[in-house]
């Protein structure tokens, strides 16, 4: 097992990558396509909704075969460093999106390549749980990791609502170009590389298998072909990633369409949007964190029951409220579950994977998350567009997460899963 050193190393990737969540995939990229660089908020939501879909896509097929491929040659550090590298530099590159209709292409390619990077490392990130402390002890390191993400979340956020979006600012940036928010996404991309060296300095890797990266695309396709083939084997592994790809589709849009929502029906500025992700993630946090212990103590799967629940009485309220009093209080109170339904399916799986099939196993969980992660924002998109409200898009989540509840009914315990 890694020590406390490495395993705290490994949770500050979460904190890490948390700020690139915060800021570009949910709360102020989203806003500010919306309102400044697309022409009308129902425009924003159908580009975004086919970006966000196509990216999901893309993912779905290709995460399970490097996960593979890294099974074959054993260490998972190399691949983290090089997606996480090119995610920064491409958050970087987002200050250039001027407040122009012109560049809304260069927006979402840029947003599509960094969202590409991050959930390849992610893919990686993941296959090292399972090595860090006796299964027992897994869901609660989860829990806490994402717990500590939802914390970087909020003082990233912080930092550039006091730094660079309030009035007065530490920083006087130009507000009739909006550098003021464009410079966000330069502090996203350093905040992502600087605290993701914990990770690379104090965890340790598993060792490399002699494999040279030919040899291992060769035998990762291989084993991603066997086990396809021998998919009978993996019943309740099964079970689990087909609910979780319908219910972490429904997670994924509230975050792809949390800013664009607050800003279009409740007219929330790039100040206020950045207030409520700040509140969102104290409420997601404190869930994450502390569900870790009610992982442990009745199972991931039953956690993941108990959040869905809450997620989908949250979600239908939130359909109908009017007031922005309302908007926040149910907004705060589903932040709770978020959590919690993310962190024990990583638990659930690591406690339910093989050991030498980790990462092939990780690569399908990014899989459940993304093979049809193009459907839930493209429906969101198209639902919208034709109805032209953003209600009616909206309410595609709730019954998304509704359908994700139902199939996990039928998921066993995670011992199950794996034959214990």
């Amino acid at each position: 097992m890694t020590g406390l050193r490495g395993r705290i190393g490994w949770a500050f990737y979460d904190w890490a990558n948390s700020s690139y969540a915060a800021i570009i995939s949910t709360f102020v990229f989203p806003a500010y396509f919306s309102r400044q660089v697309a022409a009308d908020p129902t425009q924003a939501t159908n580009l975004w909704g086919n970006t966000v879909g196509a990216v999901g896509l893309l993912v779905a097929l290709t995460a399970p075969a490097l996960g593979a491929m890294a099974d074959q040659m054993g260490r998972r550090k190399p691949w983290i460093a090089l997606f996480t590298v090119f995610c920064v530099l491409a958050t970087a590159a987002l200050w250039t999106v001027r407040p122009d209709s012109a560049l809304v292409w260069q927006a979402l390619l840029l947003v599509a390549g960094a969202t590409i990077a991050a959930e390849f490392a992610v893919v990686f990130y993941n296959a090292m749980l399972p090595s860090l402390a006796p299964a027992e002890r897994l869901g609660r390191w989860s829990g806490w990791a994402w717990g500590l993400g939802y914390a970087g979340g909020i003082v990233s956020l912080l930092l550039a609502l006091f730094a660079l979006v309030r009035e007065p600012a530490w920083l006087p940036l130009s507000r009739s170009d909006f550098e003021h928010v464009r410079g966000t996404f330069v502090l996203v991309a350093g905040w992502y590389g600087v605290f993701a060296l914990p990770l690379f300095l104090f965890t340790p890797d598993t060792p490399r298998r002699g494999h040279g990266l030919r040899r291992a695309m060769v035998l990762g396709l291989k084993q991603l072909r066997d086990s396809i083939r021998r998919v009978r084997d993996y019943a309740g592994i099964l079970r689990f990633l087909i609910a979780r790809m319908v219910f972490i589709d429904g997670l994924a849009t509230i975050f792809a369409f949390g800013g664009i929502f607050a800003a279009g029906t409740f007219d929330m500025n790039e100040q206020q949007v950045l207030w409520f992700g700040v509140a969102l993630h104290v409420t997601a946090g404190i869930g994450a964190a502390g569900f870790g212990w009610v992982d442990d103590a009745i199972g991931s799967r039953r956690t993941i029951l108990l959040s869905l629940a809450g997620l989908i009485f949250c979600g239908c309220a939130l359909l109908w409220v009017e007031s922005p009093r309302a908007f926040w209080t149910f907004g705060m109170l589903l932040g709770v579950f978020v959590g919690p339904a993310q962190a024990a399916g990583r638990s659930y799986l690591a406690r339910a994977a093989a050991p030498a099939l980790r990462s092939q196993m990780f690569g399908l969980l990014a899989f459940s998350g993304k093979a049809t992660a193009f459907l839930g924002p493209f429906l969101v998109g198209w639902v919208t567009a034709a109805f032209d409200s953003q209600r009616a898009g909206m309410s595609v989540i709730v019954i998304l997460l509704t359908l994700g509840f139902l199939l996990m009914l039928r998921v066993p315990e995670s011992g199950a899963a794996r034959g214990d």
